[in-house]
């Protein structure tokens, strides 16, 4: 009997030692990936709005959330800590939830404690643009409205990245036309229509939009920026959309487009 108490007790310590082993072994690599992770950084993350060089970024940004919670479509997530040093900042997936501007105010900017999103350059934008508008509008008229030129100066503003079409891939460069919504079923994303015969004042879900198109345009009437970022023009012969120097990267074009594979993603701007 107490040879058998022995033996178990013999086999309890080996299996017990071998356990440890492995732990302390699962250990070794954890430190060794976190030690890792803390020198690599993810370059390709799309920033929010006013987001500062992105060096400067990573230790600015205090990983507060505030931006997330202020999105009005919650359009901002924080990165995981597959991002290694990234991790826990706020970037936008716009394949997923593009900014669509519907907050008018740039309120994560605002929102930001540390200017890790600078918000100045967006107050000058908004200042001028209200000087400017005040040399031809009188403020007794009764549709004075300051917030109109500033808004849309402050959106303009934005440099988040540049928009970049695969031409081979694009509908409206194959000649093809679009009916129907542009996304899956089960897509959630939405965004404020620029449509001013839709009078849209928030966002609404993209597939609750139907379209019938003989060309494919969406990625140009539905930019929450216009004609100064997006057009449609001629080249060989063929109608395609052509991005401009107004493009602020909000990734709207990305979000609408009814194409598969995806044809337009965000080059992040080498200044952000």
């Amino acid at each position: 009997m107490g040879t058998s108490k022995t033996n178990i007790n013999r086999r309890q310590f080996l299996k017990n030692g071998t356990l440890a082993v492995a732990a302390l072994g699962a250990v070794g690599v954890g430190a060794n990936y976190l030690k890792h992770i803390t020198k690599v950084k993810n370059e390709n993350l799309l920033r929010p709005p006013g987001a500062v060089n992105e060096d400067e970024f990573i230790y600015a940004c205090i990983k507060c959330g505030l931006c997330v919670q202020i999105c009005p479509i919650e359009a901002i997530e924080l990165a995981d800590i597959s991002d290694g040093l990234s991790y826990g900042t706020p970037f936008i997936d716009p394949r997923k939830q593009a900014c669509d501007f519907s907050c008018d105010a740039m309120q994560c900017v605002e929102t930001c404690p540390t200017a890790a999103l600078d918000f100045i350059p967006f107050k000058k934008s908004g200042e001028k643009a209200i000087e400017e508008y005040d040399k031809t509008h009188n403020p007794s008229d009764p549709d004075y409205n300051i917030f109109i030129p500033q808004s849309k100066a402050m959106k303009a503003h934005t440099d988040m990245g540049t928009a970049v079409i695969n031409l081979k891939t694009c509908l409206a460069a194959q000649g093809k036309g679009f009916t129907g919504s542009p996304r899956e079923d089960s897509f959630t994303g939405v965004y404020r229509s620029p449509n001013p015969k839709r009078q849209e004042r928030k966002a609404t879900p993209v597939n609750e939009h139907a379209f019938k198109r003989d060309l494919c345009d969406l990625c140009v009437t539905e930019c929450p920026i216009g004609d100064s970022a997006i057009v449609m023009d001629t080249e060989d012969g063929k109608n395609m959309p052509r991005i401009l120097d107004g493009c602020t990267g909000c990734g709207v074009c990305v979000m609408i487009c009814p194409s598969i594979p995806d044809t337009i993603v965000i080059e992040k701007s080498k200044t952000v």
